[in-house]
């Protein structure tokens, strides 16, 4: 909930042009100074390397130079390369090391190198992957990939480093196609694009708008390059929560930033999920989400009353349309206040009757929280905040700001003490009202005023007239000192807005004296691990978090939506790339709000939004206050693509769960672009129109009005069609195919060489997590021969850990093989007793793309026959596009049901293919 973000960014549009003409991206570090030279440099006692470099030339352009810097350079692992730029003699901001752990640089020292004179012996610092060198005078630093020379960063132009301005280079082949730097709606596609503005800095601005600084930040940036026909990625993360511009230009890109210290990694990779496994080895793993979570949620701001919701959940059980969770904006609270309810629209008794009667049938119920705390002397939250000493500071008082219950005061999540107070606010709240988990939003920290405010003294404020996020405080502008007006500006909300605009003022402070000028984007990053640990410590399960703010490491601890999006057909083919490149960024349980957030989208519209939404990690419909009712039930052609769509997301819930856990485990994303999994096809490299679950389901959907048919892109291999399996599309090196995709279709198809667990789907995931299981099988359509793989991953979804070895825990590898007119499959059960205690069974197998007749014959299962209770079925494929050699088109699809093989124990099935 933000509509000020919209109203926010009407009015700074209207400032467009008259700042665009004082915006320079342009300026040449050439005219800031002559860099630095490289005077000392010798390795550590831990490894790495240090050195010292001394400014050539001073100037006062955006202000005075820091004369000396420090250099560390070290191979923290075989794949990341970390190159740290600070002040030699002062200690300035980092990104918090207890928030986001990470290896310490040695300690600032008292000497300043060596003599200037000293011959400088290295020449360069190689790793196992990764090669640093350097030049001198001017110094400047490359990093090179050991297997093929390729350089992937170069600061070709002169360094600067200044108290509130940093500035360096590289350049780049005009052939790497980049990805990331978020958050913002890129309209492109994920694909970064030339000389469009990427600045990053977290503001509540709505997502509506187009290249924009959003809610997150996110310095980080894959590349992705073909050398003669195989392709090598790598990352570059910049770890600095200043804001900064980005400059994209093709052949270079150029960091200004306005504080803090050059920290780089350089990950490795080669390929893209390489990248993110040693990306999130750096920033933490994502967090491991509930099953639940993977099913469907419904929230509206707006259900004014508890009747509203109890009748949102009646109708989607009437139109049979799966729902798992139901959310509350603030309407539940009393007077927007956090932590409370309202007694008249949501009084706690008919509450906890409600929410008894959804939890005894599985379904879950979150509510938002927003930080600001209401300045109210008769509430208990706010009595206990100033009493713990727990708000960010201005001038020794607490800052005040205006949100939805009125003036407001800011925890500061950096404090110990506000740690501590936050937790036992939820606790309380917790007893209240057993929430399953808490959606924390307006974290950017947004802010309805600017400046300095008072309270203003003989009327009410917020009136209860008009919008609620018009500005009532008495206010005004705060410019006297270099952190609330520095001395460069970056591209703020896309108008080189105030860096304090509609957010706590830069010069405010936090514990210790930081600077909100210095921790601003990590805002909802901190709000998100207090949140974390307070969810753990009471419940004492797996925490369910919901951040709209993240910033470098968020995936650790909470999920992510994209915000105020609207009902747009513009806005739905951005929830893809957005989708996608937080995949990248390691926040992997992702989505947007489906149908659009404002204004009402079309009943068309909405179709096409639950073929897409349907499918992302984070599937949810969410709606603004002042837009008509948007529930899928609303239409009956949208509750129809909603039955067929979320039909299929609850059928493959296992292994959206397996994906999960596998995010957990190495990073990968759950969705992901096409060339995560054909990195080699470069036709798939801007392809922002489909994507993957995994590495082989994809989903090719309609993303413009009045269309019936879809061109979707196959990269090389077999495909079939989810929706009707003896349906596929076979290219052999890669094709764009015309679909059919009437308004109630969507196209998703499996890859072959993949084994897909699947259960029988339901309206709710605690109940579809209890039916029999199926494996469907792909193998190249008409091979004689094949492999294909795949795994599952159960267990006890609500404990806090996701792993094995904690006896309530499953892993199986599933494999199948065809060759010499035999199709084989077999499963590796690692820790059997948790699936074996559910009595989870495969009751069906479907193998496709079988060369033969289709008739199975000696069907075998652990080395005995299986003749009774077995439905032994086949049909022949229908190819979208056939294969060359005709004789290859007559292959089949054979499906055998009416197994028991349990799933928790090894099992080795097999049979003879009858043959032309």
């Amino acid at each position: 909930m933000a509509m000020a973000s919209s109203s926010l960014a009407f009015s700074l549009s209207l400032l467009l042009l008259a700042l665009i003409l004082c915006f320079s991206p342009t300026q040449s570090s050439n005219t800031i100074g002559k860099g630095y030279r490289l005077i000392s440099i010798e390795e550590s006692p831990d490894g790495g390397f240090i050195g010292y470099l001394q400014v050539k030339q001073k100037n006062k352009i955006y202000g005075s130079d820091i004369t000396t810097l420090r250099l560390f350079v070290k191979h923290e692992t075989d794949s990341r390369l970390r190159v740290h730029i600070t002040d030699a003699r002062k200690q300035r901001w980092e990104v918090p090391y207890n928030l986001l752990p990470r290896e310490q640089p040695p300690p600032l020292g008292k000497a300043i190198g060596k003599s200037r004179k000293s011959p400088i012996t290295v020449q360069e610092i190689s790793g196992s992957e990764l090669i640093f060198s350097f030049t001198t005078d001017p110094f400047t630093f490359a990093v090179k990939r050991r297997s093929n020379h390729q350089t992937l960063f170069n600061s070709t132009s002169s360094l600067v480093f200044k108290d509130q301005y940093l500035e360096i280079s590289t350049s780049l082949p005009k052939d790497a196609s980049l990805y990331g730097l978020g958050e913002n709606s890129q309209a492109n596609g994920i694909k970064l694009v030339p000389n469009e503005p990427y600045t990053l800095y977290t503001e509540d601005v709505s997502a509506i708008n187009l290249n924009t600084d959003l809610y997150g930040s996110h310095p980080m940036y894959m590349d992705l390059r073909n050398v003669g026909g195989k392709a090598f990625a790598h990352a570059v993360l910049l770890l600095n929560s200043n804001g900064m511009d980005v400059f994209y230009r093709g052949d270079s890109l150029t960091y200004k930033v306005i504080g803090g210290v050059f920290d780089f990694y350089f990950i490795a990779g080669p390929s893209p999920l390489n990248v993110v496994d040693q990306y999130t080895q750096l920033i933490g793993r994502p967090a491991p989400m509930p099953y639940w979570s993977l099913g469907f949620h419904q929230c509206r701001w707006g259900y004014r009353n508890l009747s509203v919701v109890e009748d949102v959940v009646d109708n989607y059980k009437k139109a049979k349309i799966p729902l798992d969770v139901i959310w509350n904006d603030d309407d539940h609270m009393d007077g927007h206040k956090d932590f409370t309810l309202n007694p008249i629209a949501y009084p706690r008794a008919k509450l906890l009757a409600f929410l008894d009667k959804i939890h005894k049938i599985g379904m879950k119920y979150i509510v938002i929280n927003d930080p600001g705390i209401g300045v109210n002397a008769s509430y208990g939250t706010y009595q206990r905040a100033m009493a713990a000493d727990v708000f960010i500071k201005y001038e020794g008082k607490p800052f005040l700001a205006q949100v939805w219950p009125g003036p407001v005061y800011f925890p500061d999540f950096l404090n110990p003490k506000t740690v501590s107070w936050w937790g036992d606010e939820i606790k309380r709240f917790h007893d209240l009202v057993p929430i399953d988990g808490l959606w924390i939003d307006m974290n950017e920290v947004s802010n309805f005023c600017s400046g300095l405010c008072t309270i203003p003294q003989g009327k009410q404020c917020p009136s209860g007239e008009g919008p609620g996020w018009v500005c009532c405080l008495d206010c005004k502008n705060i410019t006297k000192t270099r952190w609330d007006d520095p001395p460069y500006k970056i591209n703020a909300t896309g108008v080189v807005a105030p860096v304090g605009f509609k957010t706590i003022a830069t010069s405010a402070t936090h514990y210790n004296g930081v600077r909100e000028y210095d921790a601003h984007s990590i805002y909802g990053f901190s709000e998100a691990i207090a949140t974390h640990k307070a969810l753990l410590d009471v419940k004492g399960k797996r925490p369910f978090i919901l951040s709209r703010s993240t910033f470098v490491g968020s995936g650790q601890y909470a999920a992510h939506w994209t915000g105020d999006n609207q009902g747009t057909w513009q806005s739905l083919q951005v929830s893809i790339s957005t989708m996608l490149n937080f995949g990248i960024f390691g926040v992997p349980m992702v989505g947007s709000d489906i149908c659009g957030f404002y204004p009402q989208p079309t009943e068309e519209l909405c179709n096409r939004w639950i073929e897409v939404g349907a499918f992302y990690p984070f599937s949810r419909d969410h709606a603004n206050y002042y837009s008509p009712r948007q529930e899928l039930y609303q239409w009956n052609t949208v509750a129809d693509s909603a039955r067929n769509a979320l039909g299929m997301r609850y059928k493959i819930l296992p292994f959206l769960y397996t994906l999960n856990y596998e995010a957990h485990m190495t990073g990968a994303p759950i969705a992901r672009p096409l060339f995560f999994s054909f990195p080699d096809y470069t036709e798939c490299y801007g392809n922002s129109r489909q994507f993957l679950l995994g590495s082989s389901f994809m989903i090719s959907p309609v993303l413009e009005k009045g269309k019936t048919e879809v061109e979707a892109l196959f990269p090389p291999g077999s495909w079939y069609h989810m929706f009707d399996m003896t349906q596929a599309v076979v290219s052999k090196s890669g094709k764009r195919v015309t679909l059919q995709a009437p308004l109630n279709f969507v196209n998703v198809h499996l890859y072959q060489n993949t084994i897909l667990p699947m259960q029988q789907g339901g309206l709710i995931s605690k109940d579809a997590r209890t039916t029999p299981f199926s494996l469907v099988i792909t193998f190249p359509a008409g091979a004689s021969e094949g492999y294909a793989t795949g795994k599952l991953y159960l267990d006890e979804d609500e404990l806090p850990e996701m792993k094995l070895g904690n006896g309530q825990s499953t892993y199986v590898d599933f494999y199948a093989s065809v060759g010499n007119g035999t199709v084989k499959m077999w499963s590796q059960v690692k820790e059997g007793k948790f699936a074996l205690s559910k009595g989870w069974v495969i009751e069906r197998v479907s193998v496709l793309g079988l060369k033969g007749t289709g008739q199975a014959t000696d069907i075998q299962i652990n080395g005995s026959p299986m003749t009774e209770k077995i439905e032994v079925s086949s049909k022949e494929h229908t190819y979208v596009i056939g294969l060359e050699d005709e004789e290859e088109n007559k292959s089949v699809m054979v499906e055998i049901a009416g197994l028991e093989m349990l799933v928790g124990k090894d099992f080795n099935m097999s049979w003879k293919m009858g043959m032309h």
